[in-house]
């Protein structure tokens, strides 16, 4: 599997992540702005800019709302094997993985590893693939919106030896928030990286 990490939608990589979505498509996936009290218009005109900004990179871009796929693993599965790429919105780092619990997307994500499938996305979308989702609550606020869960997931997907710190040293509201995940990282040991608003980490 191919990674494509923004702090902040899509980055200052767009040729790169063009290249990398080798079928010329990209599933959007908008759920880790699901979170309890989410202002609907401000969410609407988010994934419709989004996805503008991919399209305008030359890819077909197809809405994936995770929800549509709870407990419908194998449809969800059929749809990104045709697709051969996602970008996940940032959010609610916890919000989201509980989506993809509920939809099995971290299941399905795990049986493309060894493939040349691209995860692409910004600020959440990095943070749930740590191993641990602990001590991310400094920043986002626990939250269980779905019915199907309601219980919070600490467990990330584990598919990267650091945490993804986006938002770092930007003007976000969040920049202060990581700095204290970060000293918190600090202070228990953990493998890090922080990234500005416009940096990207691709692994490949």
């Amino acid at each position: 599997m191919k990674y494509y990490l923004s702090s902040y939608r899509l980055g200052n990589e767009t040729e790169k992540l063009r290249a990398l979505a080798v079928k010329g498509k990209i599933g959007y996936i908008p759920n880790a702005r699901d979170y309890t009290g989410a202002d609907l218009e401000k969410k609407a005109a988010r994934i419709t800019n989004d996805i503008d900004s991919l399209r305008e990179l030359g890819l077909g871009v197809e809405l994936v709302d995770l929800r549509d796929y709870f407990g419908k693993q194998e449809e969800l599965k059929k749809k990104l094997e045709e697709l051969g790429a996602i970008f996940i919105s940032g959010g609610n780092v916890f919000v989201l993985r509980q989506a993809m619990k509920l939809s099995g997307l971290d299941e399905i994500l795990k049986e493309l590893r060894d493939t040349d499938f691209l995860y692409a996305g910004y600020s959440a979308a990095g943070c749930v693939l740590a191993q641990s989702l602990k001590g991310m609550d400094i920043v986002d606020p626990l939250d269980t919106p779905y019915e199907g869960q309601k219980e919070i997931i600490w467990e990330g997907l584990g598919f990267v030896d650091f945490r993804f710190m986006p938002h770092w040293d930007s003007n976000h509201p969040e920049s202060a928030d990581i700095e204290k995940e970060i000293t918190y990282c600090k202070e228990n040991n953990i493998p890090y990286k922080a990234v500005r608003d416009g940096e990207v980490i691709i692994l490949e």
